[in-house]
């Protein structure tokens, strides 16, 4: 693993982490910023709790868990991805500039939003980030490749070699016994 992994996963996770346990510890006081994103999310996805409380401790778990995977360097790319599915709705609920009355507070969120916007991009990365190995993508297609010209090879041995096998077949068929 090179360096700047090594250094600059974790350093992109920490926020996760720390953020994440915050929503763990005390999901109430995030709970009323987040009810106009997390309701039409739960009212689409039956699977997610129907208590804000709980979608943010759910959010904050997975922020956790992945944000230490990420951190450690275990499945970074899906660590990564989970990270980044969290961001959006925490992005969204919690940085509503648009909504901002005063020119400072509007100021404030809009740093706050594009701070997670960078952040999101900085996720995106790592998630499409192979660590100097091909993708599975890639390995995947090579291998179906490799496995077509053995077929094909295969296949031309075969053929090379059953006609003088049916020829001596029948050669020693006619032979007496």
């Amino acid at each position: 693993m090179s360096l700047l992994r090594l250094v600059g996963r974790p350093m992109l996770a920490s926020m996760f982490v720390a953020g994440g346990l915050n929503s763990l510890r005390d999901p109430k006081a995030v709970a009323p910023v987040a009810e106009p994103v997390v309701q039409p999310v739960t009212e689409r996805v039956e699977a997610l709790p129907d208590r804000t409380e709980q979608v943010v401790r759910l959010n904050g778990a997975v922020q956790v868990a992945a944000g230490v995977l990420l951190g450690m360097g275990r499945v970074p790319r899906v660590a990564a991805l989970a990270i980044a599915g969290t961001l959006v709705p925490t992005t969204l609920a919690g940085h509503r500039f648009w909504q901002a009355e005063d020119p400072s507070e509007r100021e404030q969120q809009l740093i706050h939003f594009l701070k997670n916007l960078s952040m999101l991009g900085g996720l995106l990365i790592a998630a499409d980030d192979t660590a100097g190995h091909p993708s599975l993508w890639w390995r995947g297609r090579h291998t179906a490749h490799d496995l077509r010209r053995e077929a094909h090879l295969v296949r031309r041995s075969v053929r090379a070699t059953a006609g003088p096998a049916a020829a001596a077949g029948r050669l020693r068929a006619k032979l007496p016994a």
